[in-house]
């Protein structure tokens, strides 16, 4: 059966502009159903690395605080720290990024909890037996929320094809050890020839599983539980991500970790995927470049597949740009993400999704 989504175009006029639309579509996808007073709700959203400029408007957002606020919920903002080295590692330097990127109370009546805690560990256990993880890592502050709403910029990704919904739950809400996890199936390496031996990475490390040997150091394979703790505290970037997961495998994985975070919800959650400045590349990286097809709207759906594939329609339907990332598939109809990764199966995760339960691919897009 087909599920519900709900389009919202950028259309406005004195009689309502686009902050009234925002509002009306999280009306239709039933947030006044889901909200009880003093519920605890998670607002989860991507700050946008530093140099970044295609994250979602804070005014937008500030919308659906307010949405929330007036039904008796208390919303906050929130993100998880990065795996990678950068402005968003650890919570000190995420907060004061999300402040510069305008995510302030006075802008968002809200405030902004980093969900995993100050070096990315804080989180909570969610089995799931599925394929590939029988537990998964949730940040704690969103595995703990009352209840869940998704804001994510759909845009191109190097691994997924695409980023929305399901990659703003599975790789967003995930604890730095579960990031970790999902990216590679061993631990952690240490890079001598920039080791300085100032044994951070052996104070952080809750196994013990690094020494010194002949004053650089070492992770033992058989001792690492993953958790990469080590990544964070070295503070000269000695220690390295082994990416070499498969973008079919990341994608499973990334999947099963969404359905942790969809586990901890079942229904009370509301994803909104906002088609804007749709950049090729995740807004993990320190620029935007051109967007690779005009804006579209916003769309807000109970089913988090069900949104993903309506969004990589939407995109596919339109003319591409001349002067941007994409090397084919520039014409209406053409698939735009493999016409930048062509290597990439962007539709392994909406399949994968469907087959756990989490929704389905199947939908009916209502214009509001």
């Amino acid at each position: 059966m087909s599920q519900k989504v709900f389009f919202a175009d950028l259309r406005s006029g004195p009689r309502e502009n686009l902050h009234h639309k925002l509002k009306r579509l999280l009306d239709k996808a039933g947030v006044d159903t889901l909200v009880r007073k003093a519920d605890l709700v998670a607002v989860k959203l991507h700050f946008g690395e530093k140099g970044n400029t295609a994250f979602i408007r804070p005014i937008l957002i500030r919308d659906i605080i307010e949405k929330i606020a007036t039904l008796g919920g208390k919303p906050f903002l929130t993100d998880t720290n990065t795996l990678y080295r950068g402005e968003r590692g650890e919570s000190v330097s995420h907060l004061v990024l999300a402040l510069e990127h305008g995510f302030s109370f006075a802008t968002v009546a809200a405030p902004v909890i980093i969900a995993d805690g100050l070096r990315g560990n804080d989180s909570v256990r969610v089995q799931i037996e599925a394929k590939h993880f029988d537990e998964v890592s949730i940040a704690a502050s969103i595995a703990n929320a009352d209840m869940l709403v998704s804001a994510a910029h759909f845009k191109g990704h190097e691994l997924t094809g695409f980023g929305g919904t399901l990659k703003n739950l599975g790789m967003g809400c995930a604890s730095r050890e579960g990031k970790l996890k999902q990216h590679s199936d061993i631990s952690p390496k240490v890079t001598a020839k920039e080791c300085i031996a100032c044994g951070k990475c052996m104070e952080h490390c809750p196994v013990g599983a690094i020494t010194m040997v002949n004053e650089k150091a070492r992770i033992n394979q058989n001792l690492c539980i993953g958790c990469a703790q080590c990544i964070t505290a070295c503070s000269v970037g000695a220690v390295k991500i082994n990416w070499n997961e498969s973008t079919e495998l990341f994608q499973e994985k990334m999947v099963e970790y969404a359905y942790g975070v969809f586990a901890c919800h079942g229904r009370k959650s509301v994803y909104l995927n906002f088609l804007t400045g749709i950049s090729p590349a995740c807004d993990c990286y320190g620029h935007a470049d051109s967007p690779i097809v005009p804006d579209i709207g916003i769309l807000a759906s109970r089913d988090p597949v069900a949104i993903d594939q309506a969004s990589a329609d939407l995109v596919n339907a339109q003319e591409g740009f001349i002067n941007c990332a994409l090397k084919t598939n520039r014409k209406k109809g053409k698939d735009k993400f493999r016409g930048i990764y062509p290597a990439v199966d962007w539709e392994l995760q909406l399949s994968y999704a469907e087959k756990l339960g989490m929704g389905t691919r199947s939908y009916k897009i209502i214009e509001i």
